[in-house]
């Protein structure tokens, strides 16, 4: 496979070839405003201009704080216009988890929500911060609308003390004109943006990319696609995902602006407000989290809206629970397509859309990367059907590092037939056909009696049973089998009468006996990472403190 990046010096060359080819198609529609790609491209250059003009220069770290909408979009798109670097993160950080990435990246300059202005201020004493960028999540919208959802108290507003080193977005984007500096870079070494992910020393480690792995991605999602999703056609695509993480940002370039689609961004993933929008804007692709589509499912007033026009709905970010997949299929007869990635490698394996997706798996691998599935000890590549770690490289624009991590580098970087793999710490097994099956991650694998359990697994039969609401398996350290299989369950609101027993009974009625926990916890809630998932390493390390104790 052959991909040319050389010919687009960044991200959005790519996206101002779709704005001039169509100029006045919607490039961006966001509370029932709709952004042309004229639009879009005029005020992408007034932003990158501002930031030069304030400052801003090659390779200068840029932290993107705020929900979606448009000005994350022309922010993402700015910043690389001028070569500096965008460092997105989620808007609902902390000032502590704020002031951790702001000193690993080295961000001089934040572009944050009048809501969180005060996080900022918190930290921006003891930083390097030279700017701060302020806005409002309606600032773009028309004057009236903007009054009305103040009237109305829809639009959430914050306090912000202004100073010399505090500029308004809307500000700006008007006083600057719409031309920025040119600039030359290499796709293949300039980095599109730095996000950040979970870390195995308890620190977030940045993950860098370049243009040309955005490019790459960007490229084999528009080409896998083309055949049924085809460029500027009246497909819509709705993005409930946060721009902040890579499989938002993918699809964002590769499912919609890249072909020269309208995008529906969403500030939250509410679900009545996500479903209005698909009746109303007539969306025809959808992505979203499996907690999502089971909200979706569960809305009482599913039946209210016309989703009709819905073709593909693509699912990632987490393992998608069978019944899940089953009860999307009958309510809609349209079937959940799989995206799986890392934000290390980008996408890594999809769904066919010429083909109903098989149950369970996470697809096929994309063409420009490639994949071995390895016994994680020896590293030696295992037989079909053989659960291993997923190892994944690439020719094009990955980053074979973590930002300012070398001991994490060294740990999920290794050297294998002359090229870098990456180590995703990630069990899976593939099929005769080359179908991708998505087991659990190695953190999340239990060692008992030299069995190796998922926990994913156990939690979704704990699940499917009628009063459980939530359900997390842990191992427990234990010197005669490894570990025990422990499981936390939250059972429904004014549940009674159910014990550890029954739960047992049904465990063991769906598992092999080496797969039936051990123990079985009551409590009334589960704790979430800020993005809503599992915090099931948490748990873990509360047990084994509890195991410590007691030894």
């Amino acid at each position: 496979m052959t991909i040319t990046i050389q010919e687009n010096r960044s991200i959005f060359g790519v996206i101002e070839n779709i704005c001039e080819k169509y100029p006045h198609k919607p490039a961006i529609i966001y509370l029932g405003e709709k952004f042309s790609y004229s639009k879009l491209r005029d005020l992408v250059r007034r932003f990158a201009g501002a930031l030069s003009d304030l400052g801003v220069r090659v390779n200068d770290k840029v932290m993107i704080y705020i929900a979606n909408c448009p000005q994350f979009l022309i922010a993402y798109f700015g910043i690389q216009e001028i070569g500096a670097i965008p460092v997105p993160v989620s808007p609902i950080y902390t000032p502590f988890e704020l002031e951790y990435m702001i000193n690993d990246s080295g961000a001089e300059t934040i572009i944050c929500q009048d809501t969180n202005f005060h996080y900022v201020t918190e930290v921006f004493e003891k930083n390097k911060f030279k700017r701060i960028i302020v806005t409002n999540l309606v600032d773009l919208l028309p004057w009236w609308k903007r009054i009305i959802g103040e009237a109305l108290d829809k639009v959430p507003k914050g306090v912000v003390q202004k100073t010399n080193q505090v500029y308004f977005f809307s500000d700006i984007i008007r006083r600057f004109p719409n031309q920025p500096p040119e600039v030359t870079i290499n796709p293949e070494e300039q980095l599109a943006s730095i996000l950040y992910t979970g870390g195995t020393t308890g620190s977030p480690r940045g993950v860098p990319s370049s243009q040309a792995k955005m490019l790459c991605s960007l490229k084999d999602l528009g080409d896998l696609t083309k055949n049924h999703i085809p460029e500027a056609g009246n497909d819509v695509l709705l993005v409930a995902t946060s721009l902040f993480h890579m499989m938002g940002q993918e699809a964002v370039l590769g499912l919609g602006l890249g072909k020269g689609i309208s995008v529906v961004l969403m500030p939250i993933p509410q679900v009545d407000a996500i479903l209005d929008a698909i009746q109303m804007y007539k969306v025809t692709t959808f992505v979203g989290v499996p907690a999502l589509y089971r909200m979706i499912l569960g809305n009482e007033r599913i039946n209210s809206y016309n989703l009709s026009s819905l073709k593909y709905c693509w699912c990632g970010g987490d393992v998608l629970p069978s019944d899940v997949f089953k009860r999307w299929y009958e309510k809609f007869n349209i079937p959940l397509y799989q995206i799986y990635g890392t934000t290390e490698m980008g996408s890594i394996a999809l769904s066919p859309l010429d083909k109903f997706p098989v149950i369970g798996s996470i697809g096929l691998p994309i063409p420009s990367k490639q994949i071995k599935i390895v016994d994680s000890d020896t590293l030696e590549e295992l037989p079909a059907n053989k659960v291993g770690e997923l190892l994944v490289t690439s020719e094009y624009g990955i980053q074979r590092c973590y930002w300012n991590k070398p001991e994490e580098t060294a740990e999920c970087f290794v050297e294998r037939d002359g090229k870098t793999w990456n180590l995703t710490n990630d069990y899976v097994q593939a099929d005769e056909n080359g179908n991708l099956f998505y087991v659990d991650r190695s953190a999340d694998i239990i060692k008992y009696k030299g069995y190796r359990v998922s926990c994913s697994e156990i939690e979704a039969i704990l699940q499917s049973f009628k009063v459980v609401k939530e359900a997390c398996v842990i191992g427990v350290p234990d010197p005669a089998v490894g570990e025990l299989i422990k499981a936390i369950v939250v059972l429904k609101e004014n549940t009674r009468g159910v014990d550890a027993s029954e739960l047992i009974k049904w465990c063991r009625e769906k598992l092999a006996p080496y797969k039936i926990p051990d123990y079985i916890e009551f409590r009334d809630m589960l704790p979430k990472s800020k993005v809503g998932k599992l915090l099931r390493r948490e748990i873990r390390e509360e047990e084994r403190r509890r195991w410590l104790r007691r030894k």
